[in-house]
């Protein structure tokens, strides 16, 4: 179904950064794209529905935009939006009444962090609609859904931006959604998870690892923050 919406993602495709910066911009993603040094990072994916997988990424830190859009020092948050369009997208379509568009939102410190990413493309190749075309967020220590597909906007706020996931069902999802084996969903265990090699037929389960074995990058983002904060 996504590639038969192949044209819109194709673009033209235009991304408003706004907020607390000192550079807001209104860019087409191509022209985005154009102003980095594109490279490819091999990431683990981990699926808070238990299942992984190893991705070849192509793109640039976000820590390169930050520095081309220079944040406001009272920018502590970056909220991510991505489009609506029911045409293009079955879902919108057929989940009428959820609350789209979809958003995220990450702290600034964790958007300085090496390991943040904006994917553009996978597997040598430019990304297809349904892996986040034409540009993604990628945070390899986070649950997946943090990893917003699909970008149209980016806001540097002062407050925690609104999360979809944890707009619907904020029992069960919450802003940080740090990979963690020993705090399970509440439906289902995280202590391991489904990996998929070339088909969710070979799938192995293995041991899932704490920040999705990111720990030694980003764990030290997290240690001053009240243990009354759900980390997970």
């Amino acid at each position: 179904a996504a590639n038969m919406q192949r044209d819109f993602f194709e673009g033209p495709w235009k991304i408003e950064i706004d907020g607390l910066v000192e550079n807001p911009m209104t860019i087409d993603v191509k022209d985005l794209i154009k102003m980095f040094h594109l490279e490819e990072r091999v990431y683990r994916h981990r699926c808070v529905e238990a299942w992984s997988i190893v991705v070849p990424w192509v793109g640039f830190p976000i820590s390169k935009l930050l520095e081309l859009v220079k944040p406001l020092p009272n920018a502590k948050y970056i909220g991510f939006q991505t489009f609506e369009n029911k045409t293009a997208s079955i879902s919108q379509a057929k989940d009428a009444y959820y609350p789209w568009p979809y958003v995220e939102g990450i702290t600034i410190e964790e958007g300085y962090n090496e390991l943040a990413f904006f994917s553009v493309g996978q597997y040598q190749a430019p990304l297809p609609p349904q892996s986040g075309a034409p540009i993604r967020l990628t945070v390899p220590w986070k649950y997946g859904f943090k990893s917003i597909k699909s970008i149209v906007k980016i806001s540097f706020v002062d407050t925690e931006p609104p999360c979809w996931w944890k707009i619907i069902n904020n029992n069960e999802y919450g802003f940080w959604a740090n990979v963690n084996p020993q705090k399970p969903h509440r439906r289902w265990s995280q202590a391991t998870e489904r990996h998929l090699l070339e088909s969710t037929a070979d799938a192995e389960r293995i041991p899932t690892l704490l920040f999705n074995g990111y720990e030694p990058y980003v764990g030290h983002m997290y240690t001053d923050i009240p243990d009354t904060e759900n980390l997970w």
